[in-house]
Parts: structure tokens; C-alpha cells; sequence
């Protein structure tokens, strides 16, 4: 077993002279062969041991028989050896978790803290690696989850992937090394347990090496998800500008829906398989999609933007007389209103080939006029149309999402005159009897 360890761990660069790995050492079979066999392996490797325990407080005495134990043979071996207690069931409460997701982030927190500018090892073994990937697929799950637990994350490294939980105990008992059992390892409260009590010693009459079997299949997984990552990583950074994925839609869709779990991951948003490949259709097609409260993710069919957007109720708008010249609604935006004479106008449309303003007819405004935010359920009939349309779909159509928030809108005493990127409405559009036009533009 020694052998095939050493190799694991120069085979996928693992460790290098010099590092200090620090073993999570809970005092069981699999952290104790891992413990003791990277000390039969410090002086190949040129490498410092150190161990932390944490002790979970969950199991009373139990718990504080394993935590002497690991004191006691860290002592033997001059191996320097921290302990940590923590209060699972408390945080598990306040943060609406199980006592064992709970354990789980407790515990690699506490490895974080104690392993900076270190190597942490975890006592993961080919029996783990299994059970993990039958969890996830009960769950559903991809590639990445049928490729099982990685080899090393950061600064976190898993030396006995290789090796079976028969192994390390044949192991121990050729070391005459003694070891700890934790009793909720033998219950089957826990869905992991399940699966190693009942499911693999079933898979295992179908084939009686199928621990070992499954070792150099998840090899072959993991490599294929590696390139794939490696793939992502490049597309990921060339496209990523903020929260925003340019040019994504031209990648293999694999690679896209892994740079939108990752955009997600990022804004610490969850995901499904669902989400994924809603998400993907709105990159390639155009659209739009709600994630979470006021977050959507908007796509024009070349980028991917998460956006905030707050929606605003009919009672939820700024509005404010009109007058010729400047009207302010918004901090970093102006509507200009200038009135002007037929010739006038004709002069400003040859300058402005682009017409990068509107024109409407100033005398067929009724009554009292004002600019304002949109409000909900605002129509208007457009110049040259014979129909009444929404505005919410007009700014859906026309509108590029990040103008949306901030359109400022006309109004007078029969209703909606001017959109603003949308146009005018028929009734105020000029025609051969005008004689004041409204020029209107935003700067």
C-alpha cells in the first residue's frame, strides 16, 4: 500500500520536498493509515507531518476517547498535533443545516485556519470515492460529479484515492497499529452509510473488485474533467467582463454552461441542471431569465449579463412638469425639450443625419404636460401605427437591458406622447400643418 501511495502522490504532483502536509486525524482506520503512512514516507519525500483533530462534540466520551487517542500517538511519533472542539449541533441550528453538513464545513474551515501556507490532507480512500459518486447520481448530477472526489483542491490534497478501506485496515493490522471506531459509522441514519452498508456490498457480489475497478475508471473521469475545466478556464477568462460573458455562445455548450455555473457560483447564486440549460438557451437565442429576487440573467444572443432590476410598482415613479429646456428626473441624466420653427428644424435634420432626437408636433400636446419614470401598464400608439402597443413590450423589443431602468417618458392630459429609444406617439407626430415643433433629446 505504501508503494502505490508514493506513487499516487508523484504521479499527480501531490506534494514536492519541503511542504509540511497537515493530516486531518480523526483517529479512524482511513485518517490513521494516513497519518502513519506519510510518516513511513516524510524522509522519500523530503516532507514535515503535522496533524489536526476536530473534535465534533457529538458523541460525549466517545468523542473525547478519539481525540486522546490521536493526542497519544502523535506523542509516540513526535508528530506535532493540534486540537479543536466545535459545537455541530448549535451551528447546525442557526444555519438550518444537517448535524453532518454541519460537521463538514465546521471542519474544513477549521483545517483552512490551520494549514495556511501548508498542505491538508484528508483520509478520502477508493471506498469513498465510490460511494460519493453513487450519492451524486442518485442526486443527479454531471460529469463532474460522476468523476467523484478531486485529487487535490487548492491547498487540499487526498493521498489514499488509490487505495480501498480493505487495504489500509490490512495495512494497520501488518502495523500492528490499533485505531477508533466512530459509532455513527455503524448506524444507518446517515444516507452515506446507506449506501456503504447496503449499496456497494451489493455491487460488490455483481463484481467482487469493484472498489478497485472503480479506482482506475474515476482516473479516466477525472482526467476528461480536468481538460474540460482547463477548457473552461480559458473561455471563462476571455469572455468574463464583470458580471457580464461576451462572445460565450461561440464555445461548445459544455464549456458554456460550466462558465455560467461559475458566473453563479461567484455571485454565491445556486444552480440546477435546469437552471443551466435554461440559462444556455436565453446565451444562444436572446432573453431573459429570473435567478434570484431581483437578479436576472439578459442575454441579446452574443452576451450574458446578470443584472439587478428592480421592478416598480404603479405607484413607484417620479414625475415632474415639463418645460422647455432642461428636465432632471434622474442624477446622471437629462431630458432636453427646445421648441423650434419649421426652418429651424430642417436645418438641425441635415446636420443630424442620424437624428439622435425626436420630433413631435408642441400644439397637439393637450393640457398639462410632464416627464416622468415609466409607470406599470403604460401604452402608447407610435407614430405610423395603427394600434395601440404595451411599452413593457416595446422596451423588451428595443431596449438594451442595461437602459432600461432609466427611460424617461412624456405625458399629457389624454395620455403617453413620448418613450424615450422607442419613438413618439401618432397623435402629437408632425404633419404639413405644423408650425411649432417639440425637439426633444437626452443628454
Amino acid at each position: 500500500m505504501i508503494e502505490k501511495i508514493y506513487s499516487f502522490i508523484k504521479e499527480n504532483r501531490l506534494l514536492s520536498e519541503g511542504d509540511t502536509v497537515v493530516c486531518g486525524f480523526s483517529g479512524g482506520a482511513d485518517s490513521t493509515g494516513l497519518l502513519l503512512s506519510l510518516y513511513k514516507l516524510r524522509e522519500r519525500l523530503s516532507i514535515n507531518i503535522e496533524a489536526i483533530h476536530v473534535n465534533h462534540c457529538l458523541r460525549g466520551e466517545e468523542s473525547d476517547r478519539d481525540e486522546r487517542f490521536c493526542a497519544d500517538l502523535c506523542e509516540r511519533l513526535n508528530i506535532p498535533f493540534n486540537a479543536v472542539s466545535c459545537n455541530v449541533r448549535e451551528y447546525a441550528k442557526l444555519h438550518s443545516l444537517s448535524d453532518e453538513e454541519a460537521a463538514r464545513k465546521l471542519r474544513y474551515g477549521i483545517f483552512e485556519k490551520y494549514s495556511v501556507g501548508k498542505k491538508i490532507a484528508t483520509a478520502h480512500n477508493a471506498n469513498d470515492n465510490l460511494e460519493t459518486v453513487i450519492l451524486n447520481i442518485s442526486r443527479g448530477t454531471a460529469l463532474k460529479g460522476i468523476a467523484g472526489i478531486p485529487v487535490k483542491r487548492g491547498n487540499i490534497i487526498r493521498p489514499l484515492l488509490a487505495v480501498s478501506r480493505n487495504e489500509i485496515e490490512s495495512f494497520l493490522f501488518a502495523e500492528k497499529q490499533n485505531f477508533v471506531t466512530d459509532s455513527t459509522n455503524l448506524s444507518d441514519d446517515y444516507t452515506r452509510n446507506k449506501i456503504r452498508h447496503k449499496i456497494i456490498p451489493l455491487i460488490s457480489e455483481l463484481n467482487s473488485s469493484a472498489v478497485e475497478t472503480s479506482v482506475r475508471s474515476l482516473s479516466v473521469l477525472r482526467d476528461e474533467n480536468e481538460l474540460i475545466e482547463s477548457e473552461t478556464d480559458t473561455a471563462y477568462e476571455k469572455c468574463r467582463n464583470g458580471n457580464k460573458l461576451t462572445g460565450l455562445s461561440q464555445y461548445h455548450r459544455v464549456i458554456r454552461r460550466r462558465c455560467i455555473s461559475r458566473l453563479l457560483s461567484e455571485n454565491g447564486l445556486p444552480y440546477s441542471s435546469q437552471r443551466l440549460e435554461e440559462s444556455d438557451n436565453i446565451l444562444v437565442n436572446g432573453g431573459k431569465i429570473n435567478v434570484s429576487k431581483d437578479l436576472y440573467l439578459i442575454s441579446d444572443g452574443n452576451s450574458l449579463e446578470l443584472s439587478c432590476i428592480v421592478k416598480e410598482t404603479e405607484q413607484e415613479y417620479t414625475e415632474k412638469d415639463l418645460v422647455i429646456g432642461e428636465n432632471q428626473i434622474y442624477d446622471d441624466k437629462t431630458l432636453i425639450c427646445e421648441l423650434i420653427e419649421c426652418d429651424n428644424l430642417k436645418k438641425n435634420v441635415l446636420v443630424n443625419k442620424k437624428l439622435t432626437f425626436y420630433v413631435a408636433d408642441y400644439d397637439k400636446i393637450i393640457g398639462r404636460a410632464v416627464v416622468r419614470k415609466r409607470k406599470f401598464g403604460d401604452k402608447i400608439q407610435l407614430k405610423g401605427r395603427n394600434f395601440t402597443s404595451s411599452v413593457k413590450k416595446l422596451i423588451n423589443e428595443t431596449v438594451p437591458s442595461e437602459k432600461r431602468s432609466k427611460l424617461h417618458f412624456i405625458e399629457d392630459e389624454h395620455g403617453t406622447v413620448f418613450a424615450e429609444c422607442i419613438g413618439i406617439a401618432q397623435r402629437v407626430a408632425p404633419d404639413e400643418n405644423t408650425v411649432r415643433f417639440l425637439k426633444i433629446s437626452v443628454k
